[in-house]
């Protein structure tokens, strides 16, 4: 288990309670300056610990009596967050704020398990674009620890995996350093944000005290059969050394580095679970996730009902051979319609329908195949090949000789790797034809309608062309429903097929030929070539230490070279073994990991029931929407099997998924330049493409109408657009960054305001600007102004005074506002509703104190720095982490208050807001302080004043007696 930091020895001091410490604050009713008692300061970096002479030590109250380096604000700072951020971030860690108690829980107490879809620990460390799902995560489980919640909310480290291993090849440096570097990186910058995560429970997979239960749930798959291997064609890359999901490559290549990629026989660990794909898919329906994401799992697992149809290989005299080809089919009744079969490349029977004339040229078709994914193979847009065997089949149907095509759209591993093409009634299959010259027979018309000759009708509609008397089958004239019960029942009767269910899903390869991977604990023997299973007390199977991670070129795996590691022997008979050398896919550590926090020192069970009954399922689970399918869908998976044997309490794992948008870099605005050098407007991507791009700086643009022009040649137009952040584009920004020039609350505050969690967004620099402001505003209104040589005095300036009708209103609208757009995850709309407080409560002559600490309280899910700061400012002596979140008093959010108009002498001249109760008197108050209306009214003798109330007040001036005026 990784473990943080160890503080530094002055952080002495610590409360029995996780969320409390004594700070020797003043009293509530101290309003600006704190009593001085006699201390003796430490001083580290930017903040300051003062400890009294018996001993009691205290976060300090005063921002400004940090170190000597601090005495001055910078001009560039709204408030002094330098100071504040590290203050209390050291306060946290220390005292442990947010540790969520392992074994005494108060149970009666809700729960909530908010959970961040862990990262991978890349050495780039963060950018800016990964804290926008932390912060949210982070806002709720600040908002419900404060609403009475038990709050489980941790983060860990996905930590095996691919490009650490090629990284030590690259360098020679072990993994698991570099791994553990990056970690650290990655847990600074993390605290540096100020998120509330239980560091106490930080797990990462790679280590032993982890992966002996990702070990262990192998061995309970093993055990049910779920886990079985299998000589399998995979995507294996030799540069890399290792088999490639579909997703890994892209155009033939490595999506990592590039490099060439083949289709390759293998022997592979598979997981079957397609043994619970229909469980799978009928869960779906009760989880509160994003209906794209459920569609997507739908159809990836992709169920569909039909039939497997036998056709009859014919020899060259067109006489039936005792070899069949088995297809799947989801439309049965279109069976006459098949004029030609297709078979994969890597079918198994197609080496022995492959005549001599057609051997060379399908040959170097297979070849070609292997170095194309399952997704390329597949694509719907890509232009369809195939070559012809030389070899027909017959169909059952008719008794025709249909010839038999190897293409690579048909996949060897879904339905039976062969296909009937009906090119007249699928869109896929008529291009082919049209293509190849292959035959075209209509068997399926629309209700009522002629056919177009011209494009494959799809749809259902009336059976013609369908009848052979010879085989006992006519079904002509019925509906396609009808039609392919029909023809399953004669297929089963007559023994030329049968009904059936199939799955786009597939089994899961589970097997890597890496190094930096969880070892796979079982052995083979070596006499007998046995599987057998380690013992469940022998693991964990710990990784052995190797200098050598290069692939062997050989296809065996690098774990080969640690002979004396895989050279072993049965533990119970004493016979020679060899242990696999296949390590597991990075999947693995990351399909079980929420069920870890829930009791990370278990050294007994993998989770406890107790803790397990309390914390399941995660309530809310935050990621990148490049998850939607796999990791998620193999995480439902191990959760189903855990189900099934009581390791678990519930069906499924994740009860609600948030899929946050991506962060894009600073908008780019480009020109291009002509053959002679001259600058030119870019109008389409077509002419970016041709001609060379420029990258025009932004305080050189200006906005002309819907388009961006150059300001010192606005008629050349430019072309703008953010691109997602990358190195190879030079835009991507570090968080450290920001953090320094605008603190972390300002970065926290405006990942949530640029727009809804769920979208995607364009980072820029002024909009940071912007919050950094409005925190700035919120501190100057609550502290002060600051004093002439930049610092700000202790304390507040709120005072002990009961709140008017007014403020209470508008406080409480927005905590009313705030509390329903945190629940429903409209973080945005929330800092708007504080910006509208602010500025409401910059009109008011006075502060109460009841009314800042409920705005304070408001603002510290989302920036808990100043929060924790003004806070203490205002006498509190513990963190606000548990204070009670203010509720909204429903009295105070009904409006009052109505829109009167004035007139003057009969002519309305403006509007006033008053109150629906207000008198006569206090109306012309109103009026009279009203900066448009009071100059008909300055000096104005008033002869009489008709007033309904709610309606209108008319002013009637006496002329005679009234001062010249504006008329």
């Amino acid at each position: 288990m990784l473990h943080t930091h160890q503080l530094q020895p002055y952080f002495l001091f610590l409360s029995p309670h996780s969320h409390t410490v004594s700070f020797p604050f003043p009293s509530r009713t101290t309003t600006s300056h704190s009593p001085r008692f006699p201390v003796t300061s430490i001083r580290r970096g930017s903040s300051s610990l003062r400890f009294r002479n018996r001993g009691r030590a205290s976060i300090s109250n005063s921002v400004a009596d940090g170190g000597t380096e601090h005495q001055k604000q910078p001009v560039n700072r709204a408030y002094p967050f330098h100071e504040i951020e590290p203050k209390w971030q050291r306060f946290w860690e220390h005292n442990r704020t947010f540790r969520t108690p392992d074994d005494d829980i108060d149970t009666t107490k809700p729960k909530y398990y908010v959970l961040d879809m862990f990262p991978y620990p890349s050495g780039a460390g963060l950018h800016v674009g990964h804290p926008l799902g932390y912060t949210a995560t982070d806002i709720l489980a600040r908002f419900k620890r404060m609403q009475g919640y038990n709050v489980l909310h941790p983060m860990g480290w996905d930590a095996f995996g691919l490009p650490a291993e090629q990284y030590a090849i690259e360098t020679g440096t072990h993994p698991k350093l570099t791994t553990v570097r990056n970690i650290n990186r990655f847990r600074t910058q993390l605290k540096s944000l100020g998120f509330s995560y239980d560091w106490d429970r930080e797990i990462s997979t790679i280590e032993p005290d982890y992966y002996k239960w990702t070990q262990w749930i192998f061995l309970q798959l093993l055990k049910r059969g779920l886990a079985y291997q299998a000589e399998v064609p995979v995507n294996w890359c030799p540069a890399l050394g290792t088999v490639l999901a579909n997703e890994e490559v892209i155009d033939g290549v490595s999506e990592r580095g590039g490099h060439p990629v083949i289709r390759k026989p293998m022997r592979q660990w598979m997981l079957k679970i397609t043994a619970y794909a229909d469980r799978l898919l009928e869960d779906l329906d009760d989880l509160d996730w994003p209906e794209s994401v459920k569609e997507m799992q739908r159809n990836w697992i992709g169920r569909s009902e039909g039939a497997e149809m036998e056709f009859c290989i014919l020899d060259s005299d067109g006489k039936d051979r005792d070899i069949k080809i088995i297809v799947y089919t989801t439309r049965p009744e279109t069976i006459f319609g098949a004029t030609y079969l297709v078979v994969a490349p890597e079918h198994p029977l197609l080496p022995s329908l492959v005549s001599i004339a057609q051997s060379k040229h399908v040959e170097d078709y297979v070849d070609l195949a292997t170095r194309k994914s399952d997704l390329e193979r597949t694509e719907l847009q890509k232009e369809k090949t195939g070559v012809f065997t030389g070899c027909y089949a017959k169909n059952p149907a008719n008794g025709e000789a249909i010839p038999i095509w190897v293409a690579d759209y048909v996949l060897g591993g879904y339905g039976t790797g062969a296909i009937m093409a009906v090119p007249a009634h699928d869109s896929r299959d008529y291009d082919f034809a049209q293509k190849y010259d292959v035959p075209i027979c209509w068997v399926v018309t629309p209700d009522g309608k002629s056919v177009d000759f011209g494009k494959a009708f799809n749809g259902e509609g009336i059976i013609v062309n369908s009848s052979n008397t010879l085989v006992g089958l006519d079904i002509n004239g019925l509906s396609s429903k009808e039609a392919a019960l029909t023809v399953i029942e004669w297929a089963e009767k007559s023994g030329k097929g049968k009904r059936k269910v199939n799955y786009k899903l597939r089994d899961w390869l589970f097997a890597r030929q890496r190094y930096w991977g969880e070892p796979i604990p079982v052995i083979f023997m070596d006499d007998s070539g046995e599987t057998v299973p380690l013992y469940e007390t022998e693991l964990p199977l710990i990784l052995p230490e190797l200098d050598d991670f290069s692939p062997t070129g050989t296809g065996e795996p690098p774990l080969s070279k640690a002979v004396s590691w895989v050279k072993t022997a049965d533990s119970l008979s004493g016979r020679p073994a060899t242990r696999e050398t296949n390590t597991m896919p990075q999947w693995a550590g990351s399909c079980w990991y929420y069920l870890r926090f829930m009791d990370p020192h278990n050294s007994k069970e993998l989770v406890g029931k107790a803790k397990e009954r309390y914390w399941g399922p995660v309530d809310v689970y935050v990621g990148g929407a490049e998850h939607a399918v796999l990791h998620l869908l193999y995480a439902r998976f191990w959760h189903k099997v855990l189900f099934d044997i009581g390791v678990v309490s519930t069906k499924e794992p994740f009860q609600c998924v948030i899929n946050q948008g991506i962060i894009l870099g600073e908008v780019q605005y480009m020109a291009c330049r002509d053959q002679d050098g001259n600058l030119m407007s870019a109008d389409s991507t077509d002419l970016l493409n041709e001609r060379k791009l420029e990258i025009i700086p932004a305080e050189k643009v200006m906005k002309s109408g819907d388009s961006f022009v150059l300001k010192e040649n606005p008629n050349i137009r430019l072309h703008a657009r953010a691109h997602k952040m990358s190195k190879s584009r030079g835009n991507v920004v570090n968080p450290d960054d920001v953090v320094s020039e605008y603190g972390a609350d300002s970065l926290r505050l405006y990942e949530m305001f640029m727009g809804p969690l769920r979208d995607s967004k364009t980072w820029s620099t002024s909009g940071i600007e912007g919050v950094h402001r409005f925190l700035g505003r919120t501190w100057r209104l609550i502290v002060g102004s600051p004093l002439s040589d930049g610092t700000f005095k202790d304390g507040t300036v709120s005072v002990d005074e009961e709140p008017t009708l007014e403020q209470l209103r508008c406080l409480h609208k927005c905590i009313a506002k705030v509390t329903e757009e945190i629940e429903g995850t409209r973080f945005n709309t929330g800092i708007s509703a504080m910006m509208e407080f602010l500025n409401a409560a910059y009109k008011w002559d006075k502060h109460p104190r009841s009314v800042i600490e409920a705005f304070v309280l408001l603002l510290s899910p989302y920036a808990p720095h100043m929060a924790e700061e003004l806070w203490s400012r205002l006498g509190h002596r513990k963190s606000l982490a548990y204070v009670p979140f203010p509720k909204a008093n429903p009295t105070y959010l009904k409006d009052s208050t109505v829109v009167l108009p004035v007139q003057i002498n009969g002519k309305t001249r403006g509007t006033i807001e008053v109150e629906e109760t207000c008198s006569e008197e206090e109306a012309f108050v109103l009026a009279s302080r009203d900066e448009k209306l009071s100059k008909y009214l300055d000096g104005q003798s008033v002869k009489k004043r008709i007033y309904v109330p709610g309606k209108i007040l008319n002013v009637v001036l006496d002329r005679e007696n009234s001062k010249v005026g504006v008329q």
